[in-house]
């Protein structure tokens, strides 16, 4: 018989509810027995879900730490949350499933290391696309030697226009004092990648960046700060209507599809409960009339000690959401395409060798099949088939690199050493 943990969920979104709680459930090797939230909306589609006796749900998360709950505690509250939570979570006993970031603020990740170094446990961090297996392909003919020694990455985060519009314009992410910068909010998978593939710790960090489109002086003087109040709600690529209601019907009108189950929590979805829904939420707002400070393009150098030099550039205004990588080595490269879906080897003098994303992944659905990996690689910790690569310590790197990249970026470019 396969062994089954229990889990609790404190943070019923997106994330936590309708992407890890599901994927636990799918691989038969996890029971979500508790959760808790501050909305009582997501309490009631969490026990809908998942069938949660009433009595192990919260709306308190100090009436939730009173006990340990589960074998797992998921934390996918926000960002600031992150250690205050893991820290209790550690001295009931858990082991935690983390979402990334860790935290926004060096002292509280270098906290949480101390309280794990003092009680024990696992701590994972959610950094999904390590598990992802076109990634995971990269990596392995990186180290098989197929490219030589790895001299440069050079990375280009395509945000997507609607993406960042809805992330870190309109939503939570989008100030940095109430969560974190950019560089750590949506980057963060790019900095653990980065130094995942260099193995080596960073030496050097320099950044540029600003918010540049997404600001009051941008919008047309006969705009309405709502969408819906407005002339160009239909024809602006921004609009609430385009992002939440046209894609939503061009996929089929999912009722899980994301982002529109968070703009709206009643299911099932319709369309006029969406519209509804973003007329009374920050959702509905236009996109030059925000709280919003978080940059909406950035680029970060960075010269690890081994002497790899990598490049990250993050951009809100593309098409797609999606990442092109490429490795520059010695006698050799590999450039992995999302968008094209695709991972091409070239070895100097030799034949290129393509490796479709159709003959390399279970599934494409979330973060390239990375989400459903990390489960799975989490129920093979647990059971001690195999450790795991994502654990709080080798974590820690990424967010100094991020660190360092922010304060960079606010000194015009000045070099630092995240280690300093």
């Amino acid at each position: 018989m396969k062994k089954v943990f229990s889990v609790a969920i404190i943070g019923c979104g997106s994330r936590g509810l309708d992407v890890y709680a599901f994927n636990m459930v799918e691989t038969k090797g996890f029971e979500i027995v508790s959760v808790c939230d501050k909305r009582e909306t997501r309490i009631e589609r969490a026990k809908e879900l998942y069938s949660i006796n009433p009595d192990n749900c919260f709306l308190d998360e100090n009436e939730f730490f009173k006990e340990k709950r589960a074998d797992v505690l998921v934390i996918a509250t926000q960002d600031r949350d992150h250690v205050r939570q893991c820290i209790k979570a550690l001295e009931k006993g858990y082991d935690v499933l983390l979402e990334k970031p860790i935290s926004p603020s060096k002292d509280e990740c270098l906290a949480l290391l101390a309280a794990h170094k003092k009680y024990g446990g696992k701590v994972i961090v959610c950094h999904v696309l390590r598990y992802a297996p076109a990634y995971k392909k990269a990596a392995e003919l990186i180290d098989s030697g197929a490219i030589g020694k790895l001299i440069d990455i050079n990375a280009l985060e395509q945000v997507g226009y609607w993406h960042i519009a809805h992330s870190f314009v309109r939503g939570n992410w989008r100030n940095s004092e109430e969560t974190s910068p950019m560089i750590l909010a949506k980057c963060c998978h790019d900095m653990d990648l980065l130094q995942y593939f260099a193995k080596s710790k960073a030496k050097s960090v320099s950044s540029i960046g600003d918010l540049s489109y997404f600001k009051k002086e941008n919008q047309p003087k006969d705009a309405a700060d709502k969408c819906d109040e407005c002339k160009y709600d239909k024809t602006c690529p921004y609009s609430a209507y385009r992002t939440y209601v046209e894609r939503w019907k061009e996929a089929g009108m999912p009722d899980t599809m994301w982002p529109q189950n968070v703009v709206c929590l009643e299911h099932p979805l319709t369309e006029e409960k969406i519209i509804n829904a973003y007329k009374h939420n920050k959702y509905g707002r236009c996109v030059f009339a925000c709280d919003n400070n978080v940059v909406d393009h950035q680029t970060t150098n960075i010269l690890f000690e081994n002497g790899v030099t990598a490049n990250l550039t993050m951009l809100g205004f593309t098409q797609t959401n999606s990442r092109i990588y490429r490795f520059h080595g010695s006698i050799g490269e590999i450039v992995l395409d999302e968008e094209r879906k695709e991972l091409v080897y070239k070895p100097f003098g030799g034949q290129s060798e393509i490796f479709p994303f159709s003959k390399i992944l279970k599934t494409e659905v979330g973060h390239g099949g990375g989400d459903l990996a990390l489960i799975e690689a989490l129920y093979d910790s647990l059971t001690n088939q195999s450790g795991l690569s994502t654990v709080l310590e080798s974590s820690i790197e990424s967010h100094l690199m991020a660190f360092a990249a922010e304060a960079s970026r606010l000194k015009d470019g000045k070099a630092i050493n995240p280690h300093e």
